[in-house]
């Protein structure tokens, strides 16, 4: 019976279980780095719900909620099928994580897709704020505000979304040549960790943007 050979570390760890942990490590200070980029955009959104908190209700009744729903269940899936693969690559099972990722990466494309639907349905409501804004309520200040962050917050994660479908298609790629070296479980452990962390900031977007003010 054939069993498989445990992974080496690297020279400079003592164990693979002390090089496993430091990688997570050093990307779990990476992710900690990238709330810096999210964490002026959640003050200026924090801002503007307590100062318009009407006109912040009316902004997000103009969101498409239809369409964000969907996007957080394809987000959600998406993180599944990425838990999946990096399962199947721990337990040396590389073509099914190969495939696993392909499935995490064109969901990703499908949310950039719905979410591209929706930009075009606010540049024709004239909701782009300083390109193409006109609204005739009464809390058309707070109402623009509220899209420069809706903007702002959403083309970021876009931006990371899409950088996390590039790493997933590289080691889908990778696997799929066999060079199982370069997309060890270690590396793919790695990705996820990006991949759920996109996914976890959606997780907050959704409610902020999509659902104040449709309680009512």
């Amino acid at each position: 019976m054939s069993s498989v050979a445990a992974p080496r570390p690297a020279s400079h760890f003592a164990s693979y279980a002390q090089q496993s942990h430091a990688a997570s490590l050093g990307m779990w200070v990476f992710l900690a780095t990238e709330l810096m980029f999210f964490g002026p955009l959640f003050f200026g959104y924090t801002y503007g719900r307590l100062h318009y908190p009407e006109g912040y209700a009316d902004a997000s009744r103009h969101t498409d909620v239809l369409l964000g729903t969907i996007n957080t269940a394809v987000l959600l899936t998406s993180s599944a099928f990425m838990a999946a693969a990096v399962a199947a690559r721990r337990l040396d099972a590389p073509r099914g994580a190969q495939w696993l990722l392909y499935v995490t990466a064109a969901l990703g494309v499908v949310f950039l897709g719905i979410k591209g639907t929706e930009y075009v349905h606010e540049w024709s409501e004239h909701l782009v704020p300083a390109l193409h804004f006109a609204f005739s309520g009464q809390h058309g200040t707070a109402v623009e505000h509220f899209f420069y962050m809706y903007f702002a917050m959403t083309l970021l994660h876009a931006l990371h979304l899409t950088i996390g479908i590039v790493l997933t298609l590289v080691f889908a790629v990778a696997l799929q040549r066999n060079a199982t070296g370069f997309a060890s479980a270690e590396r793919l452990e790695v990705a996820g960790l990006y991949w759920h962390f996109v996914d976890s900031v959606w997780i907050v977007l959704y409610p902020i943007l999509y659902l104040v003010g449709r309680s009512a």
